[in-house]
């Protein structure tokens, strides 16, 4: 019964890989916090022009990929493909211009209608930063080492790559939006049919077409360089001299982009050869012209967002779950004894499994299944004298322990 199955591009997520999801959120998030960003969380829905505002009605994100629907108060409302526009949102609805600088960190579901594929789901999992109120190129060097702190905690920073290149400023992009379009107008049939629409409205995203026959005509235009002004130049300068202070090697790429019209200066992605077609795990960029696109004040800012799923993917897997006591009373009338005394160790930060049924033998089976790693047996010799037996469920060996000292002799498995 189809109703009774994930829809397609979502599914369950069960504890193991959950676990490693959230050994990625949380690992980012200390890495967030040591550079003093904060944690924030937009709603999951937000209104349509939100991200029309942001993503541009050209997008393929907005023509293709948004989930949107009216609710039941008339209002359009879409599911957030992604998280920037969302915080961008909220500094202006919040009126929290006035405390800028501002550093944010978050994480959570976005949703977008694309084609299910290996580390991508039409329901994923992002983590992001966001440095709104700085227009330095410090800015710029600060949140790509955040990344590659990231990267680095998780044990995957020696899998990935940084590609780094520059939009520059406002004209100097419209500088080389006129020298690409000169360039493509003359290999316009060979180009695919999305690269001839891209042409009219948005020709900076023709660069990173995975179309092979887009690929070889891009591959002759023009570089980026060539159109920077003197204060563009500088700008980059300035990011790649921070980086490699910092010891961040980077490559360049001349056709790395970001082809919406508020990007400026700085793009950049992480990216790794182990995923296949799926190889950017971090990306982010410049985009000083957003907070103005969508009403606020001219507000500069820097960020990049992160797929939890890939990078769970590239890490292999999260830390192995904390092996539990298990607590197992040899008879029904010990199990109030046994309840008591697992809520006990629970509350001086134990984790503890209580058998709930069976005999002794069966419960014990059922604590090696869990991975305990000690048991914690109470019978009825030992709970007159106000004890209990423990037995390390690796070697074998026991003894027997009071109530009275038994967190402190647990320590040892904790």
């Amino acid at each position: 019964m189809s109703g009774l199955q994930p829809v397609r591009g979502t599914r369950d997520i069960l504890p193991e890989e959950r676990r490693a999801h959230r050994h990625i959120e949380e690992t980012a998030r200390q890495a967030a916090e040591r550079f003093g960003y904060d944690e924030v969380a937009t709603p999951i829905f937000e209104f349509s022009d939100v991200f029309r505002r942001t993503l541009g009605d050209t997008s393929d994100i907005v023509t293709k990929e948004m989930y949107t629907f009216t609710d039941k108060g008339g209002d359009e409302i879409t599911l957030r493909p992604e998280g920037t526009a969302g915080v961008a949102r909220m500094l202006i609805a919040g009126g929290l211009a006035q405390n800028l600088p501002l550093k944010y960190f978050y994480r959570g579901p976005m949703f977008r209608y694309e084609r299910p594929q290996k580390g991508r789901f039409r329901q994923f999992h992002q983590i992001g930063v966001e440095l709104l109120g700085v227009g330095e190129p410090l800015g710029d060097v600060e949140v790509i080492a955040l990344g590659a702190a990231l990267l680095e905690a998780i044990g995957v920073a020696d899998e990935t790559t940084l590609e780094l290149n520059t939009l520059g400023n406002s004209a100097s992009r419209a500088a080389y939006r006129d020298v690409l379009v000169a360039y493509l107008s003359d290999h316009r049939a060979g180009l695919s049919s999305d690269s001839q629409d891209r042409l009219e409205r948005n020709p900076l995203r023709i660069l990173d077409s995975k179309n092979e026959g887009d690929r070889r005509i891009v591959a002759g235009a023009p570089d980026f360089a060539g159109s920077l002004d003197a204060e563009s130049a500088d700008f980059f300068a300035a990011v790649r001299e921070g980086l490699e202070t910092l010891g961040i090697a980077y490559t360049l790429n001349s056709r790395l982009v970001r082809g919406l019209d508020y990007y400026c200066h700085t793009a950049f992605e992480f990216t790794t050869q182990a995923l296949g077609a799926q190889g950017t795990v971090l990306a982010g960029g410049r985009y000083d012209g957003l907070v103005g696109q969508m009403g606020g004040q001219e507000t500069p800012g820097v960020g990049w967002a992160a797929g939890v799923e890939r990078l769970a993917l590239l890490a292999g897997g999260g830390p192995p779950a904390p092996r539990p006591v298990a607590v197992i009373p040899v008879s029904r009338e010990l199990e109030a004894r046994a309840m008591t005394l697992a809520h006990a160790l629970r509350r001086d930060g134990y984790v503890v499994e209580l058998a709930f049924r069976g005999n002794m033998s069966r419960r014990l089976k059922r604590a090696n299944k869990l991975n305990a790693s000690v048991a914690v047996i109470l019978g009825p010799d030992e709970a007159a004298r106000g004890a209990a037996t423990i037995r390390d469920l690796d070697g074998g060996d026991q003894s027997e322990v009071l109530f009275e000292t038994l967190s402190e002799t647990l320590a040892a498995y904790r």
